[in-house]
């Protein structure tokens, strides 16, 4: 009996992955069939079936899929030298994605199918969750031994919000470019950073205990 292999196999349910989500991006979760998936995969239906068994499957994947992605990166950003930068590039990170149009299409897909289908939209909830959480620890690694002005809770809600806008502005108005975008994210990765961090000098160290104290 052939024995299976492990990382060929994950490389083919990536490849078909990547081939689902530029069918949804382009056509539409629904309008793409699983005939379109299997040419732009270049594999059998049979090969198709034998990973997923359906459209419905292959789009909870990808969301399964981004939300390791999603862990991923926070798992970088945490071991990272410089938390402010890690940030910084964190945030910068999600402003790129939301600003590639293949990568928003796909997103509104998403969605749209979350509002039909249960097990979409809990995956969805978790996924936010996820990201939300990852903002969360570094926005900690920011601010360790350090008093923040306000909850860390709101200050990620300020980020995401305006990441969340500009996602949306993305859809409805073109118009609406990487610079203006770049610019209101800025003005909040201020107010998210220590002050002299924020300003470019360097961070306060944090004081040590006198000695003789516990």
């Amino acid at each position: 009996m052939r024995k299976t292999d492990p990382i060929k196999q994950q490389e083919r349910r990536r490849h078909i992955l990547e081939a689902a989500a530029h069918c949804f991006a382009e056509h539409g979760f629904h309008a793409t069939s699983t005939a379109q998936i299997c040419e732009r995969a270049a594999m059998s239906p049979g090969n198709l079936f034998h990973y997923y068994a359906s459209k419905a499957d292959i789009i909870e994947a990808l969301i399964a899929s981004d939300t390791d992605d999603i862990q991923s990166r926070t798992q970088a950003a945490i071991v990272a030298p410089d938390a402010c930068q890690a940030l910084r590039e964190w945030v910068g990170g999600q402003l790129a994605l939301y600003q590639d149009p293949a990568f928003v299409r796909l997103g509104m897909e998403v969605l749209a199918e979350a509002v039909r289908n249960p097990r979409v939209h809990a995956l969805v909830m978790a996924n936010e969750a996820e990201r939300k959480a990852g903002l969360l620890t570094l926005l900690a690694a920011v601010w360790k031994g350090r008093d923040a002005p306000r909850p860390m809770a709101e200050m990620a809600d300020v980020l995401l919000l305006l990441l969340d806008g500009v996602y949306s502005r993305s859809v409805v108005d073109p118009a609406f470019g990487a610079q203006a975008a770049a610019k209101l994210l800025d003005q909040a990765l201020e107010h998210s950073l220590p002050p002299a961090v924020a300003s470019g000098g360097p961070a306060p160290r944090r004081p040590q205990a006198a000695k003789g104290r516990a």
